[in-house]
């Protein structure tokens, strides 16, 4: 009975998720198979290997990603993981949307609470 369990995370751009994982520090190999319990295995685009045999993988499911893994095993904190991917993901994705509309980012400044607070501006 496989173990592995996956996330619905909202995730569309599979190059800023790369660069997302590797600004992180994960090291990311593409196109690979996810290790689980005893030895269970299952295919994703973006796979994090964990020295413990339990890796951590982001598969396309329709326009989104998904994370898979055999989170029994991974020995990770679920919730602040795909806090910390799905908060710089965001990040990524709006610094390039205002960068492609024409704004330029005046000031950013993460506050206590972790959020990021960004300006923008744009001459007209």
């Amino acid at each position: 009975m496989s173990h592995f369990t996956t996330i619905k995370v909202q995730i569309k751009n599979g190059e800023f998720l790369h660069q997302v994982l590797q600004e992180l520090g994960y090291q990311v190999e593409c196109n690979t198979t996810v290790r689980g319990y005893r030895g269970d295995r299952t295919h994703a685009e973006y796979v994090i290997r964990q020295t413990n045999g339990y890796d951590l993988g982001f598969r396309r499911n329709g326009e989104n990603y998904e994370i898979v893994a055999d989170f029994w095993g991974a020995n990770i904190n679920q919730q602040q993981f795909v806090n910390s991917i799905t908060q710089k993901y965001a990040h990524k994705t709006l610094i390039a949307t205002i960068q492609e509309q024409g704004f330029n980012l005046e000031e950013e400044e993460v506050l206590e609470d972790g959020t990021v607070r960004v300006i923008v501006g744009r001459w007209v």
